[in-house]
């Protein structure tokens, strides 16, 4: 690239948000640039990498992307239980490989790819003050001028335009995880882990996902700020003393090292706005439940490359009256209602947890993800209602049916 260039659209970040934003806005005939600031696509992991069968059937994932889970088993200071599921519930994604996928279909459609091109400045037009471009810090620390029409951020958690934009803040209450992709002696090929609970995580969970036969992640997430301990540590004082579940997986080979960070404050008020947009991470579009958003980040991505490409074509507000809109109308309730989930559960002590365990073991399948997806509607939550009476149910259903609004 030479050190000024124009673009329709500059795209940040070549994660699963980025990738499909850029994939879908060049599809429509946009000239795009994806920006990753690594070396490579997905050089370093950040993620455990779980989402649903269902949505990566809708989503075309390719099934050599990821490993299906059958059931779900859980475990709590004093309890268990076990949602069991007749065919492919959940899996665990082949993260570096799909991230590349869809890499390969962005440039497939005619986008530009630059690596090692990290965002550091935002350019604004002198009299609309809508953002018109970036300055990049490039290969041998040059500075390259960048000028587009629309900039749609998919920088991640850190977000650049939070740094460039007055009224777009950093993250204040995050989740922070640390994971062993490893060999793992003793691991049931299709069935996930979480643990709760003080002993796993002081504001958390922790868990193991497998990705095969003798093959799986295992890691710490903790919320900040309900808590400063360091994940990392907590990992490697979990794989020492081997408690509850964990002392039956035998020998732990570590392969690879995994860290990062996710946002825990619900959808941004707004992510759209003069020459700009945010998707995925950024934008906060994540299920606080479990703190996962890779399908949110590759269905919201394909919007708003989609939107993006649309307003340039027309000069119209496709941006925020159809992406930012739609995304609001399809999950602002149901993270919204999440949240308030979760704040009950990370105030939970051990005993807590051992009823909430015994009130999951009661779930058929069906429910289980229509609740840890956070799939929240007024007719799924009423059927649960009246099928779990017990204490602990019901007041976890008095607080999503008050957050629900009936």
């Amino acid at each position: 690239m030479e050190s000024k260039a124009r673009y329709d659209i500059l795209v940040i970040g070549a994660g699963p948000a980025g990738c499909s934003a850029a994939a879908s806005a060049a599809s429509k005939g946009a000239k795009v640039a994806l920006l990753e600031q690594e070396e490579a696509v997905a050089l370093h992991v950040r993620t455990s990498g779980v989402t649903w069968q269902s949505d990566a059937d809708n989503l075309g994932i390719p099934k050599e992307f990821y490993h299906p889970i059958h059931s779900f088993k859980f475990f709590s200071p004093n309890g268990s239980s076990e949602v069991d599921c007749t065919k492919e519930a959940a899996c665990v994604l082949d993260v570096r490989g799909l991230y590349r996928f869809l890499a390969e279909r962005a440039a497939d459609q005619g986008a530009e790819i630059f690596l090692s091109y990290r965002a550091t400045k935002a350019l604004k037009d002198s009299n609309s003050k809508a953002i018109s471009g970036l300055l990049a810090s490039a290969r041998g620390a040059r500075t390259v001028e960048l000028n587009s029409e629309l900039i749609i951020d998919a920088s991640g958690f850190h977000s650049f335009l939070s740094k460039e934009i007055e009224g777009i803040n950093a993250w204040t209450r995050f989740g922070i995880g640390a994971e062993y992709e490893a060999y793992v002696e003793n691991v049931d090929e299709y069935s996930w882990m979480l643990m709760v609970g003080r002993e796993f995580s002081p504001a958390g969970y922790a868990w193991l996902f497998p990705l095969g036969k003798n093959r799986a992640r295992i890691g710490v997430g903790i919320g900040r700020p309900n808590s400063e301990v360091n994940p990392s540590e907590m990992l490697d004082q979990l794989l020492s003393k081997r408690p509850g579940p964990l002392a039956k997986i035998g020998r732990i080979a570590p392969i690879e090292f995994h860290f990062g960070m996710v946002p825990n404050q619900g959808l941004r008020d707004s992510f759209t706005g003069k020459g700009y947009a945010m998707v995925g991470d950024s934008a906060g579009q994540v299920n606080p439940l479990v703190l996962e958003g890779i399908r949110f980040a590759i269905r919201y991505g394909r919007l708003c490359g989609e939107a993006a490409a649309e307003q340039l074509a027309y000069g119209n507000d496709a941006l925020t009256n159809k992406y930012e809109a739609r995304v609001k109308n399809e999950i602002k309730r149901k993270v919204d209602t999440a949240m308030r989930v979760q704040s009950r559960w990370l105030n939970l002590d051990d005993e807590g947890w051992d009823k909430e365990i015994e009130m999951i073991n009661q779930f058929s399948c069906e429910e289980f993800l229509t609740f840890i997806k956070a799939d929240f509607s007024p007719s799924a939550i009423i059927k649960l209602s009246a099928k779990h009476p017990s204490l602990a149910a019901r007041e976890l259903f008095s607080l999503v049916r008050s957050s629900l609004g009936f």
